[in-house]
């Protein structure tokens, strides 16, 4: 059983597919300066239909985690982590992601890490591995 891949459109298209480039992208709000997540044709907090995507650092840190030990899905590794990665370009944006390329029980709250992409078809997964 594969992963289940998101269905692309044009707001979130540029968050699933910036990974081509290496980029992480996040919506931005022209109204009220401030990046939200997920990706939406208006904004959350000022409901301005001024938004679009914009490349952000990619970088973070660990705000909450659990570690995963069921086998939901064949084809992924266990365990596995699922955190809450708070990014550094604002406080509170937020998205929940994989932590990969190191020992579950190496990872902890307020651990710096950085995005990198795992492709899928047409898809760049974003996950996130813990920053030297």
């Amino acid at each position: 059983m594969a992963r289940k891949l998101p269905a692309l459109n044009p707001d979130n298209s540029a968050f699933w597919q910036g990974g081509a480039e290496g980029t992480l992208n996040m919506h931005h709000c022209q109204g009220c300066q401030r990046y939200f997540h997920p990706p939406a044709p208006i904004c959350p907090r000022c409901l301005s239909q001024d938004v679009g995507p914009r490349p952000v650092s990619g970088r973070g840190k660990v705000l909450s985690y659990t570690i995963n030990h069921q086998r939901w899905n064949a084809d992924v590794e266990m365990p596995y982590v699922v955190a809450i990665i708070e990014l550094a370009d604002q406080p509170g944006l937020r998205l929940v992601s994989n932590i990969v390329g190191m020992p579950v029980d190496e990872v902890h709250i307020d651990m710096p890490v950085r995005v990198t992409f795992s492709q899928v078809e047409d898809v760049w997964l974003p996950f996130f591995e813990r920053e030297a």
